[in-house]
């Protein structure tokens, strides 16, 4: 007899975002309308192509780090210990000894301490080497943002960190889950991070042309499915949900958001920064996650899009969906909450996972805003402007990222007793 595979649900969310700096007031912002674009306020812009950028505001860091430890630690790593603090507590859950090798946790980043890395280079060039900080190598790399938050809270299962660009997020997730539904933990905490509104970021992107120049207008800047549309918008933040085995969950007596009933990852092989015409490997990716979870196209309510805001992502990925779901392709409802959060890079799986999650439990699509002028090509039910209620019994949540990376989490309502 085949065991029964184990099953994830999400029992804690936390974030730091644009949006709001807590999970219910980013979800009330979300099904507001609002962005949290605004001009960029973390260095001088003059001379950049883009001066506006999705920042996180008024957030307080001495909630969650001491003003010691603060010192020595890269945005990308306090918005991660914050946003991991926050979702533990969401969750009701309490690490220690009796579980502690039993909890795990995956953060993704796609860049991580670049703002560490400016700041030490020039330190470096006008005062010499022996000024470097000693602190600043484990303030750059990437895995010691799962590495802190580990130490933080104890943590002494499966510890990974991914970096996958913009799909780094949603590949944390999904490797989260099958780390469950193998039977190598019980709970994960998983997510992404991402603070990267810095200089050699947004030259970097600007040189490419992959960023907006709608400078005067930065809250309708980010239009994803717009004819007007002209690049992302980057912004910076975290995302991180607990991922529970069903069964600990239930004897915790845990809320539960949603389960995460399947994921997949393709690569397109074609260009390390652009999809191919008709996104063949993001297709597949659907397929395979719907496979995964033993859900037919049919099914779906939601689609939670990558929709970036560029002009070719946002056509080759409804192009996508039309060959996954083919008949059903305007059934379920699709948005890009990146018209309001911007592109948090290597956290937008997470924040995005969160709003596919609280879509779920709450039964409202949150909307694509900035959609004025309907690009002929991107035809679909985008919900544009305000929320909508329906009810979400599945939802899938793509995540696309430079190097022809492909993730898709397939999220399904959870039904007591099923």
């Amino acid at each position: 007899m085949t065991p029964r595979r184990r099953r994830v649900v999400i029992t804690g969310m936390g974030t730091v975002n644009p949006l709001g700096n807590t999970l219910a007031e980013t979800w009330s912002n979300a099904l507001a309308g609002k962005s949290g674009i605004g001009p960029i306020t973390k260095f001088d812009t003059t001379g950049f192509m883009t001066t506006i950028a999705g920042e996180v505001k008024s957030f307080d860091p001495l909630k969650f780090v001491s003003s010691k430890k603060l010192r020595r630690l890269d945005d990308f790593i306090v918005y991660a210990i914050a946003s991991s603090l926050m979702a533990v507590d969401d969750a009701g859950l309490v690490i220690d000894e009796g579980n502690a090798d039993r909890t795990g946790i995956i953060l993704g980043t796609a860049i991580g301490g670049l703002q560490t890395i400016e700041r030490e280079k020039v330190t470096v060039m006008q005062s010499g080497p022996r000024r470097m900080s000693p602190t600043a190598i484990p303030a750059v790399l990437a895995n010691l943002a799962p590495g802190n938050v580990a130490i933080i809270l104890g943590i002494k299962g499966p510890i990974s960190c991914t970096v996958t660009a913009c799909a780094a997020g949603n590949n944390a997730l999904a490797d989260a889950a099958r780390t469950i539904v193998d039977g190598y933990a019980d709970v994960m905490i998983a997510g992404g991070t991402d603070a990267a509104v810095c200089p050699l970021a947004v030259a970097g992107f600007n040189a490419m042309r992959a960023l907006s120049t709608r400078n005067h207008e930065p809250e309708r800047a980010s239009r994803p499915f717009d004819s007007e549309r002209d690049g992302f918008i980057i912004s910076e933040g975290a995302a991180v949900l607990v991922l529970e085995e069903l069964s600990s969950a239930i004897e915790r007596g845990a809320r539960i958001y949603a389960e995460i009933a399947g994921s997949a990852s393709t690569c397109d092989a074609y260009h390390i920064a652009a999809p191919p015409p008709g996104h063949p490997g993001a297709a597949r990716c659907m397929e395979l996650a719907l496979r995964d979870g033993g859900i037919s196209p049919g099914d779906v309510d939601y689609i939670n899009a990558h929709g970036t805001s560029t002009p070719l992502n946002d056509v080759y990925e409804t192009e996508a969906i039309k060959a996954v779901f083919g008949d059903y392709a305007r059934l379920p409802a699709v948005s890009s909450t990146k018209s309001m959060t911007g592109h948090m890079l290597g956290a937008a799986g997470g924040i995005e996972a969160i709003f596919t999650a609280k879509a779920i439990e709450d039964g409202i699509v949150p909307p694509t805003i900035n959609l004025d002028n309907p690009d002929p090509l991107c035809d679909l039910d985008f919900t544009p402007h305000r929320p909508a209620r329906r009810e979400i019994n599945a939802a899938l949540s793509n995540s696309f990222g430079f190097g022809g990376v492909n993730s898709v989490i397939l999220f399904k309502k959870y039904v007591p007793g099923s």
